[in-house]
């Protein structure tokens, strides 16, 4: 019996990024989170938006309701597919986020409504104790050339228009 099987030149295989960091939970923790995920997601060639906003809310969260002392907390992004997805691991299993109302008047309490807003999907995982991970989902669209949609570009004496 014959048989043939593709060789691997004809098996496309996705590679999986990963992206993976401790930081430590305050708001300069939080912020070097999203610094350094800007900059792995720019490396990727990914969309930087969304997904710089969801790990902001996420990791200021993490330094904020999150935080023990002396417990880093974990930031991890995924990229599979087509997919991104973005990990924040605290310490404080005993406290899940809620999707709130988020007053207009109030200082907080709007993060995770943003998340729900720009996330495909997003959610907790519980443990192992004493943790938690907050979790949310985007679909990457790929990028087009800059100028493939805009059609010709029109110029004025001084510049574009």
């Amino acid at each position: 019996m014959n048989q043939e099987t593709a060789g691997p030149e004809a098996q496309h295989v996705e590679p999986v990024r990963n992206f993976s960091v401790l930081l430590s939970p305050t708001s300069r923790g939080a912020r070097l989170g999203r610094l350094l995920a800007t900059e792995q997601l720019r490396s990727w060639g990914t969309p930087l938006s969304p997904g710089d906003q969801i790990v902001a809310e996420l990791t200021a969260n993490a330094a904020t309701h999150g935080r023990v002392p002396g417990r880093d907390f974990r930031l991890t992004l995924y990229v599979v597919g087509d997919t991104l997805r973005i990990e924040v691991t605290d310490t404080r299993g005993d406290r899940l986020p809620r999707l709130g109302a988020g007053g207009a008047c109030g200082d907080s309490g709007r993060g995770l409504l943003l998340v729900d807003a720009f996330a495909s999907r997003w959610g907790v995982t519980p443990g192992p104790a004493p943790r938690k991970t907050v979790w949310a989902e985007l679909r990457l669209v790929p990028r087009s050339r800059p100028d493939a949609e805009k059609g010709p570009v029109r110029t004025a004496p001084y510049g574009p228009l």
